[in-house]
C-alpha cells in the first residue's frame, strides 16, 4: 500500500509543476478512499488514485469533463494539470480547479425537496448529452450503467451470509425482479457514484457534483441509488417524478442498492458499526418502498 501524504504531493508539484510548488497541500476532509485529495493552496485541488484499478479514471476525466461540464446546469470538477509517475508514485494523478460547497449532509439542506429536484435536473442534463462516443460500463467504472448480473454472484454470497440478519426472501424478490429487466434506450450519461460526499451544498442547496471517476455510459439505473441512501419518502418522490424514468429502471435502481447495502453489511458488521447499521437501514428503506 502506498502511503500517500502531503509530503508526497508537495515533492511531485514541486518536481513537475514547480509554478505551484509553494503552495500549501493539506488533505481535504474525507477526501475520498478510491483517490485521495489535498488542497493545493486555496483554489486548486490535487487528486491521486490510491490503488491500480482506480487508475483508467484519471485519464478519462481529463478527456471528457471538459466536454461534459459546458453542457451541465452545476459546476463539475475542471482539469488543469495531468501529472505523471514520479519520486516513487506510480500512477498518473491531476491537478483540477477547487469547487466551493460541503458535501450534502440533511442539515445542511435547507429543503430536501427541491435538493432532490435539483440533483434530478442535473442528471437528466447529464442523461441528456450525446453518449455516443462515451465509454462504456466496464471495469474501468465498476460497471456502473452495465447489467447487474456482474454482481450476481456476490450478491446472492452476501445474503446467504446475512440469512440471520435480513429478510432474505423480500431482498432476493428484489434482486431478482432487477435481474429480470434491462435498459431498452440507447446508452447514455451516467455519473456512476451519486452519493452524498459527491454532491456539494452551499447555502442551503445543492451548488456542484464532484468525483466523476465512476462515470460512463449505459443504463442511469446506478445514478438513482441516492433515494434510499439519502433521501426521505417525501423527497424521494419528488426525485422520482422530476427523474422521469419508468419502473423497471427504478426496479433496477432497487437491485444496485441492495447489492451495495449487502455487500457493505458483510464487510463492516464485525469492523464498523455505524457503517452496518447505515446499510442495514438502506435495506430496509428499500424493502419498504412499495412504489408500484
Amino acid at each position: 500500500m502506498i502511503e500517500i501524504d502531503a509530503a508526497l504531493v508537495k515533492q511531485l508539484i514541486r518536481t513537475q509543476f514547480p509554478q505551484w510548488a509553494e503552495l500549501p497541500v493539506a488533505p481535504v476532509e474525507n477526501g475520498g478512499w478510491d483517490n485521495r485529495t489535498f488542497h493545493l493552496g486555496d483554489r486548486m485541488s490535487v487528486r491521486l488514485p490510491s490503488a491500480p484499478h482506480y487508475v483508467a479514471q484519471v485519464e478519462k476525466e481529463h478527456r471528457w469533463l471538459p466536454v461534459l461540464r459546458p453542457q451541465l446546469p452545476l459546476p463539475i470538477p475542471v482539469p488543469l494539470a495531468r501529472g505523471a509517475p514520479c519520486v516513487g508514485y506510480p500512477w498518473p494523478w491531476s491537478i483540477y480547479r477547487w469547487l466551493d460547497g460541503k458535501p450534502a449532509q440533511v442539515e445542511r439542506i435547507d429543503d430536501l425537496g427541491r435538493f432532490a429536484e435539483d440533483l434530478a435536473r442535473f442528471l437528466s442534463a447529464l442523461r441528456g448529452i450525446d453518449a455516443s462516443n462515451g465509454p462504456a460500463a466496464g471495469a474501468h467504472n465498476f460497471h456502473r450503467g452495465g447489467s447487474l448480473t456482474v454482481y450476481d454472484t456476490e450478491t446472492r454470497q452476501a445474503m446467504v451470509k446475512l440469512v440471520d440478519e435480513i429478510d432474505t426472501a423480500a431482498v432476493t424478490q428484489v434482486w431478482d425482479r432487477a435481474l429480470t429487466t434491462s435498459w431498452d434506450g440507447p446508452p447514455v450519461w451516467v455519473h456512476g457514484d451519486v452519493v452524498a460526499s459527491n454532491l456539494l451544498v452551499s447555502q442551503g442547496r445543492l451548488c456542484a457534483v464532484i468525483d466523476f471517476g465512476c462515470a460512463g455510459v449505459g443504463d442511469p439505473s446506478c445514478d438513482l441509488v441516492i433515494a434510499w441512501t439519502f433521501l426521505d419518502s417525501a423527497s424521494r418522490n419528488i426525485f422520482r417524478s422530476a427523474m422521469g424514468l419508468d419502473p423497471a429502471t427504478w426496479e433496477r435502481a432497487r437491485g444496485w442498492a441492495i447489492w451495495k447495502a449487502l455487500i457493505t453489511l458483510v464487510r463492516h458488521r464485525d469492523t464498523n458499526p455505524a457503517e452496518a447499521k447505515k446499510a442495514a437501514q438502506i435495506i430496509r428503506s428499500v424493502l419498504d418502498d412499495h412504489f408500484l
